[in-house]
C-alpha cells in the first residue's frame, strides 16, 4: 500500500527529491483544513486541503487541487520542495554574484578605460571650473 494514490515511479522520485534536498518526513508538520469553491458539498464536509509548514526553513505551502486529500499530500510536498530549491538556488545566486562582483572590482582597468576615465574627471572638472565666479581685478 503507498502512502500516496500516485505511481510508484512518482513517489520514488518525490522521495529522491526530499533526501536531494535534505527535507526529512519528521521536519514536515501536516495539517488538514476544508477547502473552499468548487466541489460542492464534497468540499464543504471534508477536509481535503492540505497544509505543509517545513519546520526549519518556516515555508508553508497549502494545496486544495484536486478533491482527493490524498493527492493533494502529494501535491503539497512537490510545492514545498520546488520553493525550498528555489530559496536554496537563490542564496546560491546571490553569492555568485557577490564573489563576481569582488572580482570585477579588485581587476586592474585596462589601457583605454583608464584614459576614458581620467577624460571623463578633467572634463568634469572643467565643466566645475566654469561654475566658479568671475575674479574682480
Amino acid at each position: 500500500m503507498s502512502a500516496f494514490p500516485v505511481s510508484p515511479e512518482k513517489e520514488t522520485q518525490l522521495a529522491q527529491r526530499l533526501t536531494a534536498l535534505g527535507v526529512r518526513e519528521c521536519d514536515l508538520e501536516e495539517s488538514f483544513v476544508r477547502s473552499g469553491g468548487h466541489g460542492g458539498q464534497n468540499v464543504n464536509k471534508t477536509s481535503t486541503c492540505v497544509m505543509l509548514v517545513h519546520r526549519p526553513t518556516g515555508v508553508q505551502v497549502k494545496c486544495q487541487e484536486t478533491r482527493q486529500q490524498g493527492l493533494n499530500r502529494f501535491i503539497a510536498r512537490r510545492l514545498l520542495l520546488d520553493k525550498i530549491e528555489a530559496m536554496q538556488q537563490g542564496k546560491l545566486a546571490a553569492e555568485r554574484a557577490r564573489l563576481e562582483k569582488a572580482r570585477r572590482q579588485k581587476r586592474k582597468r585596462s589601457k583605454g578605460a583608464k584614459n576614458r576615465m581620467l577624460a571623463d574627471k578633467s572634463h568634469h572638472a572643467g565643466k566645475k571650473a566654469a561654475r566658479r565666479p568671475v575674479a574682480m581685478e
